[in-house]
């Protein structure tokens, strides 16, 4: 993969101030593990290599099980993820590829039973955060890996 263009160069500004929204969802009332997932998730179905594997280290260095690693693509047929991260994951994929009639009451409904209307905000925060910076490194196939030593994810040990 060759990248196309450097969209931090580019945009130094406009990158500084998404960068300011994404590590203020630092201070969400949402919980990093569940963070992990739904970032991982979400770069999944977009099909960002650069993120998926960006997010993979990320939650290896959290303490993340390398098993439900691999399971976050199968996660509704996998016995490894509590009901509160199945909601989370649930929330992620229909925000990332919203229904033409919207998101679901049904769907909502449950999603409210694991959540505080403050988690849920700021999960939906963390969701929309995570698909925009999706969709700048596919459009511009920013190299995954390419970041490691810079966002210190060598230290997860995969290569």
């Amino acid at each position: 993969m060759t990248q196309r263009l450097n969209y931090i160069q580019q945009s130094p500004e406009l990158f500084k101030k998404f960068l300011e929204f994404s590590n203020r969802m630092k201070e969400a009332a949402i919980e990093h593990s569940i963070v992990d997932l739904v970032q991982i998730r979400a770069s999944q179905m977009n099909g960002c290599a650069f993120c998926v594997d960006m997010h993979v280290k990320e939650a290896k260095l959290h303490g993340e099980r390398e098993l439900r690693l691999h399971h976050v693509a199968i996660w509704r047929e996998s016995t490894l993820f509590a009901p509160r991260e199945r909601a989370a994951l649930a929330w992620t994929e229909v925000l990332t590829r919203i229904p033409e009639a919207g998101v679901p009451d049904d769907l909502y409904e449950r999603v409210r039973t694991q959540f505080s209307e403050k988690e849920l905000s700021d999960l939906t925060f963390e969701v929309m955060a995570i698909n925009g910076w999706n969709r700048a490194n596919v459009a511009f196939r920013t190299v995954p890996g390419s970041s490691d030593k810079v966002f210190g994810l060598d230290k997860a040990g995969l290569q």
